[in-house]
């Protein structure tokens, strides 16, 4: 109790960002349960400096239907620390926890009762400024942070796509606009807590991995590019890249490589309204 009233009075605006992303980055990367150093900091009154965005998600109320665990703080502690046993095997442990963290961001800006329902619409894309303004306040690494709001846009994609059982087509873009799509399906499983049964979990994640395979299979084909444009007479422009695009979604299509070829060139000749 001391200690927290002595921390409860120090003033930790003038410490460096280097700083505190060292003491976040040890406890969401050897922490079994990192979210006890946001709880601590939440008793000793010491969020509102360095993660105000985080302090704004509490008492934020979630429709018990989906949140039985209660607001979105408590939410995104429980998240974190499911995360923290599926930190391995992503291609950045600290940018895939901190998705954890910030992956709720925009139901502080979003969350409304409509017709006595709680909702929180579009909360993922919404909060995307607030994720990158708490990122910014803890680092310079464009690298990092790009991957983080990477994952905290596509976090609820997962289970939704798994949920309905999506097409081919569907599962293959969403892993596409991926930056890790290992981590997108972990997030999935994170954030699926207090959700989803754990028989329901284990279903989606099944799915996912499957189409993951499908995925990994169809972008280890042969595909067009843009040297097989020029070599068929298309010289590099303008529409370029809206070319190279359309072949790129038949890729993902699953469309063989000569006959997307056959129609990348009839699409690239196709006269423009």
């Amino acid at each position: 109790p001391e200690t927290i009233e002595l921390c409860s009075r120090m003033d930790l605006s003038t410490l460096p960002k280097e700083r505190i992303l060292m003491e976040l980055e040890k406890a969401l990367l050897k922490a079994e349960h990192p979210s006890i150093f946001f709880e601590v900091l939440r008793e000793m009154n010491q969020l509102d400096v360095w993660f105000p965005e985080l302090k704004a998600l509490i008492g934020v109320e979630q429709n018990p239907r989906f949140h039985a665990e209660g607001d979105v703080w408590t939410h995104t502690m429980m998240v974190i620390d499911e995360a923290a046993k599926l930190r391995e095997a992503v291609a950045s442990p600290l940018g895939f926890m901190l998705a954890a963290v910030t992956h709720d961001f925009g139901k502080a800006i979003t969350t409304e009762v409509k017709n006595g329902v709680i909702h929180a619409y579009d909360h993922e894309t919404k909060g995307l400024p607030l994720i990158e303004a708490f990122l910014k306040r803890l680092t310079n690494e464009t690298k990092l942070i790009d991957y983080v709001l990477n994952l905290s846009e596509y976090h609820m994609k997962p289970n939704v796509v798994a949920g309905v059982k999506s097409s081919v087509k569907t599962t293959n873009k969403m892993f596409d606009q991926s930056v890790d799509p290992e981590a997108l399906i972990r997030i999935g499983i994170a954030d699926a807590l207090g959700k989803l049964p754990p028989e329901d979990t284990e279903t989606n994640e099944a799915f996912l991995r499957e189409r993951l395979a499908v995925y990994r299979d169809y972008m280890a084909r042969p595909f067009v590019a843009g040297r097989d444009l020029v070599e068929a007479g298309l010289t590099p422009g303008r529409d370029f890249s809206d070319i190279l695009a359309y072949a790129h979604k038949l890729r993902l299509a699953g469309v063989e490589k000569e006959n997307a070829l056959k129609q990348t060139l009839a699409y690239a000749r196709k006269p423009k309204r």
